[in-house]
């Protein structure tokens, strides 16, 4: 079974509002996060903090959703990758939910390779999501709560795995990269 853990706790501080419910694809940017990865699990976990209701509001009609919020949001992102993972049992996808643009192609891809921590790479850039196999979850949640995602994967065996889809890259963290995104669905490049 492959579950997913869909980043959203932060403040958003850059894009100045929720980034969340920014609309991408006619629907919340959260909510096309979910919907691109659901296909490819069986369930999905969305680590709230500081906008929990309004995310939660977006999902409470959604048994294939599962709503966690991080009461420790404010002490950093691997704090919400810590609260995702307690709440997994199989292998598990992490995405931050503001990387919208993810091809089905590059989940196929994922699912399909053999690492026990597989990452998507673009044009020489690693992207997101990141697949880590089952027996990864106990290792993870040993790590202080300063850690990060990149060192626990720099800890590990990775499988790169080589693809042509650029919105492994492409990130909300401000209006303007809201705007780039919008400019990129239009022009046809995320699928």
């Amino acid at each position: 079974m492959t579950e997913g853990i869909i980043l959203a706790g932060g403040h958003a501080s850059r894009a100045g509002t929720n980034k969340m419910m920014l609309t991408f694809r006619g629907k919340p940017l959260i909510k096309a996060t979910v919907d691109g990865m659901r296909p490819h699990v069986q369930r999905i976990v969305v680590v709230t903090g500081h906008y929990h209701d309004e995310i939660a509001r977006l999902f409470r009609d959604d048994p294939s959703v599962e709503i966690v919020r991080n009461d420790r949001y404010d002490e950093g992102m691997f704090t919400s990758v810590k609260t995702g993972v307690r709440s997994v049992a199989g292998d598990f996808f992490i995405l931050p939910g503001d990387i919208p643009a993810v091809d089905k192609r590059t989940y196929e891809a994922l699912l399909g390779g053999e690492g026990i921590i597989r990452v998507p790479v673009f044009a020489g850039r690693r992207g997101h999501p990141i697949l880590l196999d089952k027996t990864l979850k106990d290792p993870l949640l040993a790590m202080p709560d300063a850690a990060d995602l990149k060192s626990f994967r720099d800890s590990h065996p990775v499988e790169y795995i080589e693809t042509d889809d650029e919105g492994v890259l492409v990130d909300v963290d401000t209006l303007a990269d809201h705007e780039r995104l919008t400019r990129f669905e239009k022009r046809g490049e995320c699928s």
